[in-house]
């Protein structure tokens, strides 16, 4: 098979890319790299730079290419920068996701796996949170991704592209012997941040210590990378035989606080992290714990790795090699 990973150079789609190659397939990786990097793609890939906002490139690229599938990574992550900057995300996570979807028509490539997010679902009003609960997003990120989201089940029905809309609980964590890991710019995840923290010995800022939680900070469920890139190949697998279109939550049942994050990091490091109790970021939800019972139903997804020491650990060994 070949496939095309969107995004590829960024943190899960460079292990999206190893891991497809692992599994012998043939893979071209897209990415305009003003996010993600170069360094971190597989030898073994095509590397192709250019800009899913530019039709033309995207029109090319199909021409140029037959693809057997699409694992669509690029876009923006931050709920912050969204909030700061909503055209951006609009225009940066919608309008590629229709130029794929419109030369994946063209070309009639039917299989279409899709990052999403947690985000699509707000503040929860029921926890873990079912795939069929309430879309409320708090941010234009979480909007945006939900758009996206509602767009496919449009080509699907007049087009019959299949999709697989996975929806990301935190992703984390690093290769287990510290080759590869989250490498973010500006960086904005909590268990990176620490980590540098503890390594330069500089403030952490907590955001929200009033959140109606078990001790006032956020609590997310985190799902280590190497799970969350399996869960691409389940996926992978039942649209290639045939499987329809599907929605699944990706993430362990399982949250920690902002503050658990903090102890374990630094438990691993063998630092203290000075805390410096900050505001609340605008957008952030109380809550997020996963209802993943789909998923290991449908397509046997079974966590193995994500585990908080495990996720922590592996993200350590990385970033204190790169640091």
């Amino acid at each position: 098979m070949k496939i095309l990973v969107t995004g590829g150079a960024g943190f899960i789609g460079s292990f999206m890319t190893k891991k497809l190659l692992e599994k012998g397939m043939s893979v071209v990786v897209v990415d305009n790299l003003k996010r993600g990097h170069r360094s971190s793609v597989d030898s073994q890939a095509k590397f192709i730079e250019g800009d899913l906002l530019d039709k033309k490139f995207v029109n090319n690229l199909f021409q140029e290419n037959t693809f057997d599938g699409v694992i669509h990574f690029a876009g923006l992550i931050s709920m912050g920068e969204s909030m700061e900057n909503p055209g951006m995300y609009f225009e940066g996570n919608v309008a590629p996701t229709i130029n794929l979807l419109e030369a994946m028509r063209e070309k009639k490539v039917n299989n279409f796996i899709f990052s999403s997010t947690a985000g699509v679902y707000g503040n929860p009003i029921q926890v873990p949170i079912p795939e069929s609960h309430q879309k409320n997003p708090t941010n234009p990120y979480g909007e945006s991704k939900w758009i996206d989201e509602r767009i496919m089940r449009w080509y699907d029905e007049i087009f019959g592209i299949k999709y697989t809309v996975l929806r990301y609980f935190n992703a984390s964590g690093a290769a287990l012997d510290g080759s590869l890991g989250e490498n973010h710019e500006p960086e904005t995840h909590i268990i990176p941040l620490a980590i540098k923290s503890a390594l330069g010995n500089t403030q952490f800022n907590l955001f929200g210590t009033d959140y109606e939680t078990i001790d006032g900070t956020c609590v997310r469920d985190y799902i280590h990378v190497l799970d969350l890139v399996e869960a691409h190949i389940l996926a992978l697998n039942s649209l290639s035989n045939g499987g329809k279109s599907a929605t699944y939550n990706v993430g362990t049942g399982k949250g920690y606080s902002n503050k658990q994050i903090i102890e374990e990091v630094e438990k691993v490091s063998g630092k203290k992290i000075e805390l410096v109790k900050s505001d609340r970021r605008p957008g952030d939800a109380d809550t997020l714990i996963a209802d993943s019972t789909k998923i290991q139903t449908e397509l046997g997804f079974t966590p193995i790795h994500s585990n908080l020491d495990t996720i922590v650990e592996s993200a350590w060994k990385w970033h204190s090699r790169n640091e």
